[in-house]
């Protein structure tokens, strides 16, 4: 008993500190799901001909479009407000989804800034512009893609396949609703992205531990 007490004070506490301090930043306990259970990434064409899967993983995903170069400044906040501050944490991903054609463009995107960073969490996949309408036809967002299949919205999405963002009341009564994230806002993705990841990413470490714990 005196164990199990130890335990938790040294594992549990620090995180539920952690998500009361941090949820009352973007003021929801939890990061609420905007659509639930969207669909698996298709076995579409990688830049290394990886498999790359949303499941298991929390994953930043992204629609670069066809204008993946012109947009690269997009790219170059995403990666220095988001994922260089996560790209540690083992299940944490990037995955972009462009239009077939546009491959040299993402490697040269890649290698740009892999200059600055380790890359190794960023991805790459592409489909014909049709299916990759339909794909964010299924997310069921107000958002729309553009004439180039792109938008300069990013999505948090959960290791069991639920896209998440703002979505109701929050802690104040107030509704509030954020189903993107505006890679070209460097202050959206400091501020409210940051936020929103730093709430999901507790959310899993804190199973985790629990996991743990139940095993000892």
């Amino acid at each position: 008993m005196k164990k199990t007490f130890v335990l938790f004070v040294l594992f549990a506490l620090p995180l539920l500190a952690y998500l009361f301090f941090a949820s009352g930043v973007n003021k929801f306990a939890k990061l609420p799901t905007v659509t639930p259970d969207i669909k698996e990434i298709p076995a579409w064409k990688s830049l290394n001909g990886e498999e790359v899967k949303l499941k298991d993983k929390i994953t930043i995903l992204g629609f670069p479009g066809e204008a993946i170069l012109y947009n690269k400044g997009n790219a170059f906040n995403l990666n220095q407000k988001i994922y260089n501050k996560n790209k540690d944490f083992k299940d944490f991903q990037m995955i972009m989804i462009a239009p077939l054609g546009t491959e040299d463009k993402a490697k040269q995107l890649l290698s740009e800034l892999g200059r600055i960073t380790d890359m190794a969490g960023w991805h790459f996949v592409f489909a014909k512009p049709e299916e990759i309408q339909k794909y964010y036809d299924g997310l069921e967002l107000m958002g729309q893609l553009d004439d180039k299949y792109g938008t300069s919205n990013v999505y948090i999405i959960d290791k069991d396949l639920n896209l998440r963002g703002r979505k109701g009341q929050n802690l104040k009564g107030e509704d509030e609703y954020k189903e993107g994230y505006n890679t070209i806002s460097a202050a959206d993705l400091h501020n409210d992205m940051a936020d929103d990841v730093k709430i999901i990413l507790a959310e899993y470490r804190l199973a985790l531990k629990k996991n743990n714990k139940r095993k000892i």
